[in-house]
């Protein structure tokens, strides 16, 4: 299962998951569902930490 690090959302792995986004913050892999992705894609760009959003 995958769990989205910024609202906790969880899907199968493999199942709706090709729209969600990754990110390696500090050396460590997150990963975004892609709801949370699309609202934050702008900090993403600018490569701001989760934590800024």
């Amino acid at each position: 299962m995958l769990t989205c690090d910024y609202c906790g959302r969880t899907e199968p792995e493999g199942a709706a998951t090709l729209t969600w986004a990754t990110a390696v913050e500090r050396g460590v892999s997150k990963t975004f569902c892609d709801t949370c992705a699309r609202e934050h894609l702008r900090a993403m760009e600018g490569k701001l930490d989760s934590e800024w959003w």
